[in-house]
């Protein structure tokens, strides 16, 4: 039982994260995520505001990470 299972990790090696890949891959579980970009918009549930300094410290630090993936890309000036 142990060996079907270290073969099987192996196999699908490409599924988990790692650290070059901290997201992971399945092939045929693709997602595609069609934002709204048109006028008018989808309403606002509230409005915007800024976070904290060190809240916003952190939420830079993270969006970085996830642009640099390949998960996010900036739009516009921002």
């Amino acid at each position: 039982m142990k060996e079907k299972l270290i073969y099987l990790l192996v196999k699908y090696k490409n599924a988990f994260a790692t650290d070059n890949e901290p997201l992971g891959a399945i092939i045929g579980h693709e997602v595609d995520i069609i934002l709204n970009v048109e006028k008018p918009y989808p309403p606002l549930l509230r409005p915007a505001y800024p976070d904290r300094p060190r809240a916003r410290e952190a939420s830079e630090v993270h969006i970085k990470e996830l642009t640099d993936l390949g998960v996010l890309r900036k739009v516009g000036h921002n």
